[in-house]
C-alpha cells in the first residue's frame, strides 16, 4: 500500500498563504495524476486541484487563480502553493493518488483572523 504523507497546515489570516506537502512512497510516482481534495466541517470532499504526470493542470473554481499545484518527480513530492487564503478555504486538505486510489491523513488549513 502506497503512503501519502501530507504536511504544511495551520493557522493563517485572511489574505495570507501556505504551502502544503505531500510525500509518497510509490515508485511510480512520475507516471501518476495526483490530486488535493478539502473537506471542510459538514461537507463533502471536494476536488481542489489536479495534475498529470505532462504537468497539464485543472483547478476548482474557487481557487483558480490563487492556488497552484506542482509536484517533483525525482523527490516524489506534491505540492499546492495556496495564497490569497479566504475563511472558505478551511478545511482538512488531503493528496490522493488517482491512479491508485490511496489517500494521505490529511493536514488541518483554518483560515481566520
Amino acid at each position: 500500500q502506497v503512503q501519502l504523507v501530507e504536511s504544511g497546515g495551520g493557522l493563517v489570516q485572511p489574505g495570507g498563504s501556505l504551502r502544503l506537502s505531500c510525500a509518497t512512497s510509490t515508485t511510480i510516482f512520475s507516471f501518476n495524476t495526483m490530486g488535493w481534495y478539502r473537506q471542510a466541517a459538514g461537507k463533502q470532499r471536494e476536488l481542489v486541484a489536479k495534475i498529470a504526470r505532462g504537468g497539464t493542470t485543472n483547478y476548482a473554481n474557487s481557487v483558480k487563480g490563487r492556488f497552484t499545484i506542482s509536484r517533483d518527480n525525482a523527490e516524489k513530492m506534491l505540492y499546492l502553493q495556496m495564497n490569497r487564503l479566504r475563511p472558505e478555504d478551511t478545511a482538512v486538505y488531503y493528496c490522493k493518488d488517482e491512479v491508485l486510489g490511496d489517500w494521505g491523513q490529511g493536514t488541518q488549513v483554518t483560515v481566520s483572523s
